[in-house]
């Protein structure tokens, strides 16, 4: 007789695994559109998932899919936690360049304003 597949209940696996910060941050990610276990819509946070499981959700402005390895034991630190799945995600898209980027100190001051607005007196001449 074979033994049982181990398994979890989704919304603390993904809560162990951290693609969420609390287990009521899950529970709702897992309530929202999108939650997938296999390719089937799942709307509990009570689902059983444990290995080979694919899931497939929404996680911000991004679609994770991840194969779960393990169902784990604790949620640890982020190494540990990375091991309990393998990423299968598609790649992010490409950046937009024809937004403006960040100024990586941040909005400039009038100084800085003024230097960039006017041509300085040496380049009247």
């Amino acid at each position: 007789m074979t033994a049982p597949r181990p398994t979890i209940r989704l919304d603390k696996w993904l809560w162990h695994a951290r693609f969420a910060k609390t287990r009521s941050l899950a529970a709702r990610l897992v309530k929202g559109p999108g939650m997938r276990v296999n390719a089937v819509p799942v709307a509990k946070p009570a689902f059983a998932v444990g290995p080979q499981d694919v899931l497939t959700f929404a996680l911000g402005q991004r679609v994770v899919v991840v194969r779960i390895r393990d169902i784990g034991t604790r949620r640890g630190p982020a190494p540990e936690a990375q091991t309990l799945y393998e990423d299968l995600s598609p790649p992010p898209p490409p950046a937009d360049l024809s937004r403006p980027q960040p100024v990586p100190g941040g909005r400039p001051d009038k100084h800085d304003r003024r230097r960039f607005a006017a041509p300085s007196r040496d380049t009247l001449d």
